[in-house]
């Protein structure tokens, strides 16, 4: 019963932005023309990156047709904070317009944070990790599962648990996914290795150009291959000092580290002395 009590609480949410649309284009009032410089983005917005192309196409778009749709904002001390459209909001003051159509909404911080999700989300404005990040904000948000998550946001349960488990990975690799320097594809088949790992992989892509197949050749490589590495190996220790003595009641001076033994010779006539003990 909590659950769907907190399902359709979050139905609400995602229908309200649509409401506010469709008040836009019924009741123009609503509407407002605000100052761009009165305007602060939304503290909480999910997405961190905007690809300038993108924004350069969208601000000459705006320039020759206009804003075709509002920007949400909300009312508060220091003037409004947007709920909805930074890229609209960014796009227009890169075409350096003084003025922006925005729909004002009574809004709260938590609501701020929701709708900021929730239109990335329909939009598709988020890159992988991104998107992990707000899928996973809104099921502790509303403490849903990743299936009723999936039914309300129109996405396979399949496809939110896999996004999810983005976050597995470290910071590093996180990076190298958003930066598009490795795919969502890479990404997905380094989860469960260790940083190191995954650091030697991730630079193997970007500088080997592999595909998915190929990182997870060599990821079964690196699994079949044997446990005993060489840093163990050389941690091994052994006592070498009956040898020592031997050697040095011979004439020989020997020194001994760990799992070695170097021998030191003061000359050829020396050596072929040394090598003719293995001759008698």
């Amino acid at each position: 019963m909590k659950s769907q009590k907190l399902g359709r609480g979050l139905d609400a949410l995602l229908g309200e932005m649509d409401e506010a649309y469709e008040n836009e284009s019924t009741k123009k009032e609503t509407v407002l023309e605000i100052s761009l410089k009165d305007i602060r983005p939304n503290p909480y917005q999910p997405r961190k990156t905007f690809d300038d192309i993108s924004l350069a196409e969208l601000a000459e778009s705006i320039k020759k047709d206009g804003l075709l749709q509002p920007v949400v904002v909300t009312e508060d001390i220091d003037g409004y904070v947007l709920i909805a459209g930074e890229r609209r909001y960014r796009a227009s003051k890169l075409a350096k317009l003084k003025t922006i159509r925005a729909i004002v909404l009574n809004c709260d911080e938590a609501k701020m944070r929701q709708h900021a999700l929730i239109e990335n989300i329909q939009r598709d404005e988020l890159n992988a990790v991104e998107l992990a990040y707000a899928y996973s904000e809104l099921i502790k948000v509303h403490e849903i599962t990743h299936e009723e998550l999936s039914l309300m946001i129109h996405k396979s349960r399949a496809h939110i648990t896999n996004t999810l488990r983005l976050m597995q990975l470290s910071q590093k690799t996180q990076k190298a996914l958003s930066d598009k320097k490795i795919t969502a594809g890479h990404a997905k088949v380094l989860v469960g290795l260790d940083e190191k790992q995954q650091q030697l992989i991730v630079n193997s892509i970007i500088g080997q150009k592999l595909s998915v197949r190929d990182v997870e050749k060599m990821i079964k490589s690196m699994k079949d291959s044997p446990t005993i590495s060489v840093e163990k190996q050389e941690k091994t220790s052994y006592d070498f000092a009956p040898v020592k003595e031997r050697f040095n009641s011979l004439g020989y001076r020997s020194k001994s580290s760990q799992n070695k033994l170097t021998i030191e010779f003061e000359d050829e006539k020396q050596i072929q002395e040394f090598l003719s003990y293995f001759t008698r």
